[in-house]
């Protein structure tokens, strides 16, 4: 009796244990994302800023691109695949490699960086990049949504390089060497498709400042742009 009564014990405790583990994969599923964060036209330049991901809730695959084009040319091109762990609500730790494509010459640097939601939903995304020849190079970004409406919202930003060495080949100076600021205005037309105006403002420092003025290239410039933030 005793026996029937362990084996009948067993299988109902079998039975949930299979019940809490197929409940549990199911609360995690595979998921993705694509955001085009920034697909925008001035003049005869276009600049695309896009990242996306693949995974689970705790890990994930990411990929990021940055690419700037004028008059037909590709000025800069840059490229990162991370891998992301989750350390705490709103917030990953990046790892992986960035493969910077133009300006020549080509350059690869591992990364580690932490990307999330800062108090008063800010969007932060902060790494620290290392290559070749002990070069290193940080980079800080921030943006805010400020919502007029459901649909109407502006978004200040801003972005800051730093680098540990000075580099002639792709004319980047040690220390601070530019910052980027923005404000786009976007309207929702649906949740995942948003058309935006906006300026953007650049200024480079320092060496890098230095670079730029022995090419007769400006320092600062700001510029209206014209373009459109979607996901999927």
């Amino acid at each position: 009796m005793n026996f029937k009564k362990n084996i009948s014990q067993l299988i109902i405790s079998a039975a949930l244990l299979s019940t809490h583990v197929y409940s549990h994969e199911n609360d995690d599923p595979l998921l993705a994302s694509l955001l085009i964060d920034k697909l925008e036209q001035h003049s005869n330049s276009t600049t695309l800023e896009a990242q996306a991901w693949v995974g689970k809730d705790l890990n994930k695959f990411w990929l990021k691109t940055d690419v700037e084009n004028d008059k037909g040319d590709t000025e800069h091109a840059e490229i990162q695949a991370l891998y992301s762990h989750a350390v705490a609500p709103f917030w990953n730790l990046q790892t992986g490699i960035r493969q910077d494509v133009k300006p020549s010459p080509t350059k690869t640097w591992g990364v580690i960086g932490i990307q999330g939601i800062a108090p008063y939903f800010f969007d932060v995304d902060a790494a620290l990049f290392i290559g070749e020849s002990g070069r290193t190079a940080a980079r800080i970004s921030a943006e805010y949504d400020l919502l007029f409406t459901q649909r109407l919202i502006l978004s200040p930003e801003v972005e800051i390089n730093l680098y540990g060495q000075n580099d002639a080949e792709t004319a980047t100076g040690a220390r601070l060497s530019t910052m980027n600021g923005g404000i786009r205005l976007r309207y929702e037309i649906y949740r995942e498709f948003a058309p935006y105006v906006g300026i953007n403002w650049n200024k480079k420092f320092g060496n890098t400042a230095d670079f730029a003025r022995h090419k007769n290239e400006t320092i600062e410039d700001a510029k209206w742009v014209i373009g459109l933030r979607a996901w999927f």
